[in-house]
């Protein structure tokens, strides 16, 4: 299939520095395949999104000599598609009310030693709500082997899934995360599901993006398999972060990007990626981005 990408980013704030570096290698990527780069603005979680945000973070992106290919996206106008997949999972048996509060998950304790960061549902509602009032919807997933010598391949809980990047990646859905929401107590469609309609829709078959969504893959590529979509392939760039070693967002202090020196900061996006650039070769964003592609077709080994 032909090479379609995306840069999606969310309408919370300005693009900070760490948004570019998703862009740049997105873009990259794209470029160096040949393909298409779509844009698609993430404002599903309609309570965190900023009036004005997703517009600047268009302008910002051109300033930078980033176009998309295609209109761009918005997810709040494609919620009766989120409806019609939650629709077919409803169909299928595959989604129940959920009246846990996140306290009471928490409380549960069986998110104590993982590598994950995810909250485990133990389950509480998956047979019934013992009067509990619904609240969420959420996804059930395949329980687990038991652990009687079934290696993890065989493990129908187990989704393992290569990344162009981080390599080889297996997350036991049953054990790490649990069934997870779809629909939202507060009526909001949850990222999960939304992400996956999207990307099915617009045909994507390969996404890059940060390395701080490499924990929600698996969950994305099991429901990709329940709602009989294609799989893209995955590279997740390392995030950058701040002094304190957080991941670098609006909460932990990021700034909106200088689109007066955007070469300044391509530079440095450059460099978080590895990629190897003459810093003063380059006299226009034109010319960065075509280097940047260049070196990234390099990087990746894209012929």
């Amino acid at each position: 299939m032909p090479y379609r990408g995306r840069f999606a980013p969310s309408p919370t704030g300005p693009l900070h520095f760490g948004s570019l570096v998703a862009a740049l290698a997105s873009w990259a990527d794209a470029r160096a395949h040949g393909g298409t780069w779509l844009v698609r603005i993430e404002d599903v979680d309609a309570p965190r999104t900023v009036p004005g945000a997703a517009a600047g973070i268009l302008e910002t992106l051109a300033q930078f000599g980033m176009h998309a290919d295609e209109p761009p996206v918005w997810q709040s106008q494609r919620t009766e598609r989120y409806q019609q997949a939650f629709d077919r999972l409803q169909a299928a048996g595959l989604v129940y009310p959920c009246g846990c509060t996140r306290k009471e998950i928490a409380d549960s304790q069986l998110h104590a030693h993982t590598r994950h960061t995810t909250l485990i549902y133990p389950g509480t509602c998956r047979d019934g709500l013992h009067g509990k009032t619904p609240r969420a919807w959420r996804l059930r997933v395949p329980d687990s082997a038991p652990a009687n010598g079934t290696s993890a391949p065989d493990d129908p809980a187990a989704i393992s899934f290569v990344d162009r990047w981080q390599g080889l990646q297996t997350q036991n859905l049953a054990t790490e995360v649990g069934d997870f929401v779809l629909l939202r107590a507060d009526g909001q469609w949850a990222y999960q599901l939304a992400v996956v309609v999207d990307d099915a829709d617009a045909g994507i078959t390969h996404i890059v993006r940060g390395a701080d969504l490499l924990d929600s893959t698996a969950r994305q590529i099991y429901l990709q398999r329940c709602l009989g979509v294609p799989t893209p392939a995955y590279l997740h760039v390392p995030v950058v972060t701040n002094d304190e070693g957080e991941k670098l967002s609006k909460q932990t202090g990021a700034t909106a990007l200088d689109a007066s020196r955007p070469l300044d900061a391509l530079h440095a996006a450059a460099n978080h990626l590895g990629l190897d650039l003459d810093e003063t070769r380059y006299a226009s964003t034109a010319a960065f981005l075509a280097g940047a592609t260049a070196a990234w077709a390099r990087l990746m080994k894209i012929s």
